[in-house]
């Protein structure tokens, strides 16, 4: 039955030119920013493995935007309640769509990574990229685990939430304003900025922002695996809830 299921799914993500124009823009956006940085930053900006990353960030919010799409429209077109039909319980169908993201999710932030790093080593064969330490692997590396649960978290909102329009507003104001401008908060804004999840993602791989000037932050409250332990649970809750509200509505 998970076969099926796993089958299913997969089917039903890859049935409509969507998810493959995402997933195109998920790569090329940060490649593309990786390139124009490394080749047009100055001496005071370093070529580190972690500034490689410095735009994944592009990536994971496109992911956040298929996983929505992926699952908020099965409501809105009806698709959904054929499936419960097929699988009354529910649970292992929401969870069958949710491997397959999260699947996908971890493959796209591995040619993410891999390729953010390739491609400014090649725009800057000169600098010392070499993946010496395990936090340059982490950076890298890192990333199929930060997409992966973003892609979590996406379905997880599209769960809560059943609608596409809904969905993408929040995620999008969510990662690309309200995240920015807590830390403009007086006073507590940076340390509240700190527990945000997608910064947690960030300081997981080492591409943490506001690294100098007069936004720096304090001393990190938690290690990188913390930090991602915590992105974790954030998305895995989000899951969770989406699952517990799904199963006691109609579909």
């Amino acid at each position: 039955m998970i076969t099926n299921l796993l089958r299913a799914e997969r089917i039903k993500l890859f049935s409509t030119r969507a998810p493959w124009w995402c997933l195109a823009i998920a790569f090329v956006a940060p490649l593309g920013f990786t390139a124009l940085f490394f080749a047009l930053a100055g001496p005071e900006i370093p070529a580190t493995v972690g500034n490689t990353q410095l735009a994944s960030g592009n990536g994971r919010t496109v992911l956040l935007v298929l996983a929505i799409l992926a699952t908020a429209s099965e409501f809105n077109w009806g698709t959904m309640r054929l499936t419960f039909q097929a699988v009354p319980s529910r649970v292992p169908a929401l969870v069958a769509k949710l491997a397959v993201l999260a699947a996908l999710g971890a493959v796209l932030g591995l040619v993410v990574g891999f390729g953010s790093w390739g491609l400014a080593s090649l725009v800057q064969p000169d600098a010392d990229l070499a993946l010496h330490s395990a936090a340059d692997w982490r950076a890298v590396l890192g990333q199929s685990l930060v997409f992966l649960f973003t892609a979590v978290a996406g379905v997880g909102v599209a769960l809560l939430l059943r609608s596409v329009a809904f969905g993408l507003t929040v995620v999008l104001v969510w990662t690309q304003v309200l995240e920015g401008l807590v830390i403009l908060i007086p006073g507590a804004g940076r340390h509240i900025y700190q527990w945000m999840p997608f910064h947690a993602a960030d300081e997981f791989v080492g591409a943490g922002g506001f690294a100098a000037g007069p936004l720096r932050l304090p001393d990190a409250p938690l290690g990188p695996w913390g930090y991602l332990g915590y992105f974790a649970a954030i998305t895995v809750a989000l899951f969770v809830a989406g699952v517990l509200v799904t199963a006691r509505r109609d579909a």
